[in-house]
Order: C-alpha cells, then sequence, then structure tokens
C-alpha cells in the first residue's frame, strides 16, 4: 500500500473534515426526513443500519456473479454478507 493515503487521513478522514458543505447538505438533508413528513411513495426512508451497510467498505468491492462463482477473486466477504441477505 502506497505510504501516501494511510498518512493523508485517505482512510481515517470524515467527510466533515474533507468536505464540510457537502457534509452540512447531507446533515440538513437528514434534518428535514427525521421532521418533516415524506408524502413521496418513491423515495423510502431506510434505517441507520441500512445507511452504514450501504456506506461501508463493501462499496469498494466488484462482486460480479454469484456467491462462490465470482468472476473476480477476493470476494468472499462479500459472498458471505450477500448470502447472509
Amino acid at each position: 500500500m502506497n505510504t501516501y493515503y494511510r498518512k493523508s487521513g485517505f482512510f481515517t478522514e470524515t467527510l466533515a473534515a474533507r468536505d464540510p458543505e457537502i457534509f452540512g447538505s447531507i446533515t440538513d438533508e437528514l434534518g428535514r426526513q427525521r421532521n418533516e413528513i415524506e408524502l413521496i411513495a418513491s423515495e423510502n426512508i431506510v434505517s441507520a443500519a441500512v445507511m452504514a451497510a450501504q456506506g461501508s467498505v463493501l462499496t469498494n468491492k466488484y462482486a460480479e456473479g454469484y456467491p462462490g462463482r465470482r468472476y473476480y477473486g477476493g470476494c468472499e466477504f462479500v459472498d458471505v454478507a450477500e448470502n447472509l441477505a
């Protein structure tokens, strides 16, 4: 691994620190969703657990195919998650 990424905060820096404007926009939208009734049927509200899963390291992984039969290697943990789903 390139030491630049380790030293730059690439893996540890928060969104609030990296881009406060985007973080503010997301925070404002979260407040809107928590405090207002959403009447648009296509706008579903998901739990914090679902948002955490979608924003996890699994986002970095391309896992084409089916569990145990992926096109690329290194998908054993994605396979576990997909089998649980």
